[in-house]
């Protein structure tokens, strides 16, 4: 994957607040795990890292169903990008899934 559309797809999940910024690492949480395999692509593509991915807990999908919430955690600690700043401007402290929100 080419770096500037890494880059767009990363804001989008910023935006869409999957992806969140955690010091110096990108946390990211999707209920299936290709979109994590994309993640990861989009990490390699930027010059970071994937460090780990667990399975977070299990979220009710209707009144009958649980799926897993996979938790990505990666660094990008790579000056030419600026992801950070966007997670400034357009990012939350909590994703989606988070039950404080």
């Amino acid at each position: 994957m080419l770096p500037p559309i890494a880059n767009k797809k990363m804001q989008a999940w910023i935006r869409s607040r999957h992806l969140i910024c955690s010091g110096n690492f990108f946390i990211f949480e999707s209920l299936e795990y290709s979109t994590i395999e994309r993640f990861e692509e989009c990490v390699k593509s930027l010059g970071g890292t994937l460090i780990s991915v667990e399975p977070a807990r299990l979220i009710w999908r209707g009144n009958h169903r649980q799926v897993v919430l996979f938790q990505a955690k990666a660094s990008l600690n790579t000056p030419h990008h600026n992801l950070k700043q966007y997670w400034f401007k357009y990012g939350s402290f909590y994703t989606r899934f988070d039950e404080n929100c």
